[in-house]
């Protein structure tokens, strides 16, 4: 089945697929139970692709000894109801780990993936505080949370001349999404004595003249835009409108090739972004899908989405989670099951995907993987690396982690 040219899933929903050829008894079963059709649209169907274009490579290549991998792929349309009955349906049929790409899907699920002891990842999704494993001990974030999004993108801007005495505006879509990298800029202010005001728009951020007007006469040296789908490009159009410099406008990891077609290639040089993964096709995994999937005729979806950033962050994911996979079978032997996973999880040390990620290590108390990324800049037809790899500012992150973490505990 192939993907419609909106990303979007076609209304019939797969129920099962075995990636690679036919189902087998001893198969790693993955949930890959999204949304295709509501909210999440302009990433998960390239997300999605990415996720099972990689496996069926793994696969293709013989799986980890013989182990193959088997994606069950249902819709959820972000609905929570919707994912709780696809996650009890997928789970009696052998699901160990499971990616909802939804932070309402993925935050009505916490405890059960827990009393079932079977792996939840929220990658660049989900609840930040996550990544303490000792009170999310079945959740993995495995990539930097938008906490660690937002410290990376102030560092950059502070590695511009500093920061002190600097205003710094964020220009956000008004939900507990929008609203996650306050406390974070909030602390950084304060240690690095900068000035940030927030300027909200409604959702789904289809008009925001009215924040951008604010923002003009706040007069800010830098500006955070902290939304996603459509609306970020509109945030990139409305900002160049008002006169804000291109050059001063930084992403969540939010922005992608799409957004800038949509503004204007040319108009969106200069806008900087988050990164968790890097675009393009200079990376050994993907040269070998182009080979070994794509051209051979086993893709999932349009060869023009294989190297594009939500496409690499699929791909990513499953790199992730088949290294835990392959670690967890050399320690307890196969079959597999949630509780193997786990462990296999915190064995990652310094896993990079050949270099399509930054260096994760994840462990029992760190399930976010060390918090790493770097920021990329719109040259006018792609985005280019500006920084290298590293995380920012995780004392402050940590902290944020642990109290809220807490705060969880302590309700639940």
């Amino acid at each position: 089945m192939k993907w419609m040219r909106s990303g979007a899933m076609t209304a019939v929903v797969l129920a099962g697929l075995a990636i690679g050829g036919p189902a087998r008894a001893d198969d790693v079963k993955i949930g890959l139970l999204q949304d295709f059709t509501a909210v999440y649209t302009f990433v998960t169907g390239q997300y999605n692709q990415g996720q099972r274009d990689y496996l069926t490579l793994v696969n293709e290549e013989g799986g980890l000894d013989g182990t193959r991998f088997e994606a069950i792929i249902r819709d959820t349309g972000n609905q929570p109801q919707r994912g709780i009955e696809a996650y009890n349906r997928a789970r009696d049929e052998g699901a160990i780990l499971f990616d909802f790409l939804s932070t309402p899907v993925s935050a009505a699920m916490i405890d059960s993936v827990n009393k079932d002891k079977v792996v939840l990842i929220t990658p660049v999704h989900g609840r930040g505080d996550a990544s303490e494993g000792t009170v999310f001990p079945y959740v993995f974030p495995m990539m930097a949370t938008y906490w660690s999004q937002a410290a990376n993108l102030v560092e950059y801007m502070k590695s511009n001349g500093g920061l002190e005495g600097k205003k710094i505006a964020i220009v956000h879509i008004d939900s507990p999404f929008g609203r996650e990298p306050l406390p974070i800029l909030n602390d950084l202010a304060e240690k690095e004595k900068f000035e940030f005001k927030a300027f909200p728009y409604a959702s789904p951020g289809n008009e925001q003249s009215a924040a951008w007007s604010e923002v003009r006469r706040y007069r800010p040296d830098y500006v955070m835009i902290w939304g996603a789908g459509g609306g970020q490009a509109v945030s990139v159009r409305t900002a160049i409108q008002n006169g804000i410099d291109p050059n001063s406008i930084y992403s969540v990891i939010w922005l992608a090739e799409t957004d800038a077609a949509n503004v204007g290639a040319a108009q969106m040089k200069g806008v900087k972004r988050f990164e968790a993964t890097a675009s393009g096709m200079d990376n050994p995994i993907l040269e070998r899908i182009q080979a070994k999937v794509i051209d051979a005729g086993h893709g999932a979806g349009e060869k023009a989405n294989v190297g594009t950033s939500y496409y690499n962050l699929g791909v990513a994911t499953m790199a992730v989670a088949v290294e835990a996979a392959r670690l967890a079978l050399a320690d307890g032997g196969g079959p597999l099951t949630g509780e193997k996973l786990k462990a296999g999880f915190e064995k990652i040390a310094d896993f990079d995907a050949e270099g399509l990620m930054p260096p994760i290590t994840i462990t029992a108390t760190d399930h976010q993987g060390g918090g790493a990324g770097r920021v990329s800049e719109w040259d006018g037809s792609a985005w280019v690396p500006v920084s290298d790899w590293h995380a920012a500012y995780q004392d402050v992150v940590r902290a944020e982690i642990e109290s809220s973490a807490a705060k969880y505990k302590a309700g639940n």
